[in-house]
């Protein structure tokens, strides 16, 4: 019996030793794909080692282990040293996609960056903004000027999100422990492209034969901004994407007229891969208005087009595509009008979120209108005054809005998101009540009351709401109220009724520089 004993002993401790190695072994192959991962990517998304213990919003180990004795405890120091090593980071970390034939406009293969949350099934999908580009000329300018927009061979290997993209909880209260995914916005097309293929420029052609061809790509460009969200989605299986309880697709600026063009198909592609998640939309300063001014019709250049006229240009050349229902409502030749916010809301059935400043200096832009410029004419304050009204009628029948009275633009992704508020009501807590409005109505029960979630400022003026980020001065950067940057740019207080012994209405709800 000591004989059998002894030989148990040695047996177990060969099996003990055996263990050790492999483990040993085990850790040094992980550490070496690891280090080998920033090459591989360039090909492919390759898996993220999990060596996190496998507990729905566990951050870290804590209490006793039962049963599992020196060799569990000798574990799970390993997983902490591994851990403290190589993944102690709030960073997103880049992924290309795995079909090499959706790209960027330069051919460059597409790709997004991914923060995980392990055991968590909420995902936040967020759409890049930059404008877009609508012609051989306007593309080869941008390619030159921000070629990051076009091209995926200069994104850095991480990222680190902010605002509702940050994995800090004191910085996003609500989303910090969600599946965090920014898609960098390399397509210059309004995430709206289809993929037409770049294709020499045909022979001069007349009348009904030159309309045939009206969708020839003839840029070295391609253009596959609503590919390159389904592409995502795909790669995004293998990480959970399928067992998501909701996936909210954002975007801020052309990223959020990206979700409004792509939520239903997102929607639909989740649905067909067996999916239960709800499909929401997060539109930040995407809801643009037509513009007012008699433009050009050929705009040669970006900055003058009016967003109608470049998307009707730019359509023809992205192969862009809208929702199917919108599409209905429009004869051929007018699908463009399915990029405005206010003209394709009543179509869409998934829930949206519109988050929008009613002063938006983007649409000022449009406008050749830039606060904190060297001049502005009368008729140019009254175009301001005007698009807030317009604003905050066209956002009337919005079901789940932000909408302060300030000149701004995109916020959701800015360190101080939460500083903003409307009637008292900060938006990350707005998103909170809507989220809970929802659940709700998902599970049969009574929203909650006392949780607003629409909320348009009610004062009329620029910059009356006194959570508005602060005016700047472009020549002294320095911080200004309105009334004194109205001076500032040449206006005559008097003129415009702005008397400072006169309209104390007015001008109180001016003095404040938001700030």
């Amino acid at each position: 019996m000591k004989i059998l004993g002894k030989l148990a002993f040695l047996l177990l401790l060969g099996g003990i030793c055996c263990q050790n190695n492999r483990n040993a072994k085990a850790g040094g192959k992980s550490t070496k794909k690891s280090d080998e991962n920033q090459e591989d990517d360039v090909h492919q998304s390759l898996p993220v080692v999990d060596l996190t213990p496998e507990v729905a919003g566990s951050t870290g180990s804590s209490g006793s282990s039962r049963g599992t004795g020196g060799t569990t405890e000798a574990a799970r120091e390993g997983i902490a040293g591994a851990r403290a090593a190589g993944q102690q980071t709030d960073d997103m970390r880049l992924h290309f996609l795995k079909n090499n034939q959706v790209t960027c406009n330069d051919g460059t293969v597409a790709g997004f960056y991914l923060k995980e949350f392990r055991g968590s099934r909420r995902w936040l999908l967020f759409l890049e903004g930059g404008w877009c580009c609508h012609s051989k000329d306007t593309c080869d300018s941008r390619y030159q000027n921000i070629p990051r927009l076009m091209s995926s061979s200069e994104w850095p290997q991480t990222k680190r999100g902010t605002g509702i993209l940050s994995s800090q909880a004191q910085e996003n209260p609500h989303w910090h422990n969600a599946n965090i995914v920014f898609i960098p916005y390399c397509s210059s097309d309004v995430w709206s492209g289809m993929g037409v293929a770049p294709t020499p420029p045909p022979r001069p052609r007349q009348g009904r034969e030159k309309d045939r061809n009206r969708n020839t790509n003839a840029t070295e460009y391609t253009f596959m901004g609503s590919l390159i969200i389904r592409e995502v989605i795909k790669d995004l299986i293998p990480k959970g994407i399928k067992q998501a309880k909701v996936v909210m697709l954002s975007g801020t600026s052309a990223g959020g007229t990206g979700v409004l063009l792509n939520i239903e198909r997102v929607a639909s592609q989740l649905e067909q891969l067996g999916a239960e998640a709800q499909v929401r939309g997060l539109v930040d300063s995407g809801w643009f208005l037509e513009s007012k001014q008699p433009r050009s019709p050929n705009c040669p250049e970006t900055i003058s087009c009016s967003p109608e006229d470049a998307i009707k240009i730019g359509l023809r050349l992205w192969n862009g595509v809208v929702p199917d229902r919108c599409r209905q409502l429009y004869k051929r030749g007018e699908e463009w009008q399915c990029f405005f916010g206010h003209k394709l809301y009543s179509t869409l059935t998934s829930p949206l979120f519109v988050v929008q400043w009613l002063f938006d200096e983007e649409q000022l832009r449009v406008e050749n209108i830039y606060m904190g410029g060297q001049s502005l004419s009368e008729e140019q304050w009254q175009y301001i005054q005007n698009l807030g009204r317009e604003l905050k009628s066209s956002l009337r029948d919005v079901t789940a809005v932000f909408a302060p009275s300030c000149l701004s633009h995109t916020v959701i992704t800015k360190s101080n998101w939460m500083s903003f508020q409307v009637k008292g009501t900060s938006l990350p807590r707005a998103l909170h009540c809507w989220d809970r409005s929802l659940e709700a109505t998902r599970n049969n029960r009574t929203p909650a009351k006392g949780c607003p979630f629409h909320l348009v400022d009610t004062c009329q003026w620029p910059q009356c709401n006194p959570t508005c980020p602060a005016l700047v001065d472009q020549a002294t950067q320095q911080e200004l109220t309105l009334l004194q940057m109205l001076v500032a740019m040449g206006l005559d207080l008097q003129k415009l009724g702005l008397d400072p012994e006169g309209d104390t209405e007015a001008l109180t709800s001016m003095v404040s520089n938001g700030g």
